[in-house]
């Protein structure tokens, strides 16, 4: 029987065929052994890792954006990922170090002490310079200390939508964000381009002209290219 390509059982599969969707996991179920190794000796049967990763597949192929132009594979990574990581942190197998620990207890201490002189939150950004810390350091300890959100600029300079906004629901995506090896992942099928917004608009705390201004892009285009980049965040983490 001749193998049917991914691209055409995703079509059908978003089109309500069952038997597409159960043909394209089965085609792909490679690829979710091959990264649940990735998290042996964490506590959870292999089984049911696998079992869990397949759900993340599934999100996958029902969230394929046929205009990022790349295979089905590369894509579905970061969710695969996403799901097992969510599933052994909700499980509490995912262990909390003394330094992290540490280093969010004085991001919280800094928090406080720039929100009482300035009257607003600090950027991840401005966070990482008051404690002397990575960026990455910074979301690492975010993650693992939860009531910190640096997520509250808002996406477009006339509107009031926020980060936090877009990429929130039922599943604790903005937990999901800052999982390192799962944005890495979604990250490497952004454009050069995209790449460059999100940095200079979350890492550079830019705003929306200023960043048109230095990409020779409009705000109206960076705002565009934002909101599409973040929506796939979204459904990647």
């Amino acid at each position: 029987m001749q193998k049917i390509d991914n691209l055409t059982l995703i079509k059908r599969a978003k089109e309500g065929d069952n038997e597409a969707l159960e043909t394209i996991v089965n085609q792909n179920m490679g690829l979710v052994k091959k990264l649940v190794l990735r998290f042996k000796d964490r506590g959870c049967e292999y089984d049911d890792l696998v079992q869990i990763g397949t759900i993340g597949m599934i999100k996958a192929v029902k969230s394929f954006d046929f205009s990022f132009n790349t295979v089905f594979s590369t894509y579905a990574v970061p969710l695969i990922i996403g799901e097992i990581r969510r599933h052994l942190r909700d499980d509490g197998l995912i262990k909390v170090s003394r330094t992290i620990k540490k280093n969010g207890i004085d991001i919280l201490r800094k928090k406080e002490e720039f929100e009482k002189k300035y009257s607003r939150e600090p950027s991840v950004s401005e966070l990482a310079s008051l404690t002397g810390l990575s960026i990455e350091d910074v979301v690492n300890a975010i993650e693992a200390i939860a009531p910190v959100r640096s997520l509250q600029e808002p996406l477009n300079d006339d509107d009031s939508s926020t980060l936090a906004n877009i990429i929130s629901d039922d599943e604790a995506v903005i937990d999901k964000l800052t999982e390192k090896l799962a944005l890495k992942e979604a990250m490497k099928l952004l454009t050069e381009e995209q790449r460059q917004i999100i940095f200079l608009r979350y890492f550079k705390d830019l705003s929306q002209q200023q960043t048109g201004e230095l990409l020779g892009l409009t705000q109206v285009k960076v705002s565009r290219e934002e909101k599409r980049i973040i929506n796939y965040l979204r459904k990647a983490l």
